[in-house]
């Protein structure tokens, strides 16, 4: 049985930072890209960040661009995100995701966390 477990989530100060990390089991995704993504209350599901295979390439939404750095281990068959300078606006329940034919697409993902909750406060 293939699993994502997320873990790091946690209530923190703006301007804070927290580092989530998403655990993969039941199989390596070595060669597939694996992303991010949050969704808060009454909100849709949206990008955060996502990663090549090889970590070569990353992708960010601009709401977070040069705040947060997404990162893998191949060997530990893991994924983990880097959320410094935290606003209030990052609340959200946050997704671990792997496995796409495209990355900002929630859809086009085959494989999903069950997610960790991220509260901001002011």
């Amino acid at each position: 049985q293939v699993q994502l477990v997320e873990s790091g989530g946690g209530l923190v100060q703006a301007g804070d930072s927290l580092r989530l990390a998403c655990a993969a089991s039941g199989r390596t995704f070595t060669n597939d890209v694996m992303g991010w993504f949050r969704q808060a209350p009454g909100k849709e599901r949206e990008f955060v960040a996502a990663i090549s295979r090889a970590g070569i390439s990353t992708y960010y939404a601009d709401s977070v661009k040069g705040r947060f750095t997404i990162s893998r281990d191949n060997a530990k068959n893991t994924v983990s995100l880097q959320m410094n300078s935290l606003k209030p606006e990052d609340t959200a329940v946050y997704y671990c995701a792997a496995q796409t034919w495209e990355v900002r697409t929630p859809i086009a993902y085959s494989y999903w966390g069950q997610g960790t909750q991220v509260t901001v406060s002011t």
